[in-house]
């Protein structure tokens, strides 16, 4: 912020303290202390001292602090079915200063984006974004580096922001930046109006993401921020199987982790819409193979550029180089680690055999929190990866009416954090809500 402001700098610890006393005095629930809200809100904002514990001078000890609060984080929600009180709660300010605390919030992050270096990743995505848009054939050496994080379904997205740019690398990849928050933004707003039927708590929600200092830490790693966005539109539209699929099979295509998402949201749809989420995810996975072939000189390109586009490195268990928590130790350690994950996700993708949106919520979160303690680069530092859908957990009130939608698609019943009761009956186009 310097060019705008010059001689004024707010350091990543002034962030965490500024950001602490704005979010304890807007969220915590000061009537209602020991309550699940002030938990969660505790454990995300735990996330960001053991973050700057890594980056200084202290890396040991921040990937320890790191493991600990995510564990606390994957242990809360493997608990979230049992939490049955969950009363919509209301933030200790009103909802047009909510509006305008959003608003200035992405105006922060927008100029930290706009005047900050933007991320190497993201500039590769934008290179390769570049490069699919003049169908030129990319270099084995990028399409087969390990710990590259750019898919082809990030470069495909990237093509009308690279467009747009007219080919300038560093306000395309600041562009795709700023597109991603407000996408993410977007998603939560949808999510609480539709599903939670208050778009209050979807302000809240993306005023809190705004907020916690994880966000401003990693404010322009445009790798991390738009899978979480599109996980977070497949929530907001998981109603539509082809749609969801659709987004969640972009989301792959970009990183790693939402592979592991699929058995769990296959296992949602099951007799109603499986098949429908699986077709658009096969579908989804054509047209990113053909964007591959459009950038591919001949078959021995396409096949590097193909299994160069899978982060493998990820599933090897064996010593390399780079830092991070499992850089300390012997990798044969993650292999339990691994094992113990892959038990986890079977459990929670047949238990409970009919799941709804209570459990695709927290089981989705678990399964990306718990990632983060096998995952050779780094370790528990891509808070971004979970944040949006934590947050949505977060501030989910006790959703009632689900059993009632899986009975009769007509009739749907809710229970308002008031204690009242609407009943909306929906038939063709007409919409009645009766309110007692």
């Amino acid at each position: 912020m310097e060019e705008i402001l010059r001689g004024y700098h707010v350091n990543e610890p002034t962030w965490f303290y500024l950001s602490l006393l704005l979010i304890l005095a807007v969220f915590f629930k000061f009537g209602r202390v020991w309550s699940v809200r002030n938990l969660d809100l505790m454990l995300l904002l735990s996330l960001a001292p053991g973050i700057l514990l890594v980056r200084a001078q202290f890396s040991s000890l921040g990937y320890y602090f790191l493991f600990a609060v995510s564990g606390l984080l994957l242990v809360r929600l493997m608990l979230d079915a049992t939490f049955t009180r969950r009363p919509r709660l209301e933030q200790n300010l009103n909802p047009a200063g909510m509006a305008f605390l959003c608003a200035s919030a992405l105006l922060f992050q927008t100029t930290k984006i706009m005047t900050e270096q933007p991320d190497l990743a993201a500039v590769k995505t934008v290179r390769g974004a570049d490069e699919l848009l003049n169908r030129q054939d990319v270099s084995p050496q990028e399409t087969t580096d390990p710990k590259s994080e750019t898919g082809p379904a990030g470069r495909l997205l990237a093509t009308p922001v690279v467009r747009l740019a007219g080919g300038a690398e560093v306000a395309a990849a600041r562009t795709m930046a700023f597109l991603s928050h407000v996408a993410v933004i977007l998603g939560l707003i949808a999510v609480g109006r539709w599903h939670f039927s208050d778009t209050n708590l979807g302000l809240s929600m993306a005023a809190l993401y705004l907020l916690l200092p994880c966000t401003a830490y990693d404010v322009s790693k445009v790798n991390h921020l738009l899978p979480a966005a599109l996980i977070v539109w497949a929530v907001a539209v998981h109603r539509r199987p082809m749609i969801a699929g659709v987004l969640l099979g972009l989301a792959c295509g970009t990183v790693f982790f939402p592979i592991f998402l699929l058995p769990i949201w296959m296992a949602f749809y099951w007799k109603r819409g499986a098949l429908k989420f699986g077709t658009a995810l096969v579908l989804t996975g054509a047209v990113l193979l053909g964007s591959l072939i459009l950038t591919s000189a001949d078959k021995m390109s396409f096949k590097q550029q193909t299994l160069g586009s899978i982060q493998w490195s990820v599933l090897k268990f064996e010593a390399e180089g780079g830092v991070g928590f499992w850089s300390l130790y012997n990798p044969a350690y993650r292999i339990p680690v691994f094992a113990t994950f892959l038990i986890m996700l079977i459990a929670l993708t047949i238990w409970p055999t009919r799941k709804n949106l209570e459990h695709l919520l927290a089981h989705s979160t678990a399964v990306v929190v718990a990632t983060q303690f096998w995952y050779p680069h780094q370790g528990g530092v891509y808070v971004l990866w979970y944040l949006p859908l934590m947050l949505v957990v977060t501030f989910r009130p006790r959703l009632n009416h689900l059993p009632m939608e899986e009975k009769t698609p007509e009739t749907r019943v809710a229970v308002s954090g008031d204690g009242n009761t609407r009943i909306d009956v929906l038939r063709g186009a007409s919409r009645t809500q009766l309110f007692r």
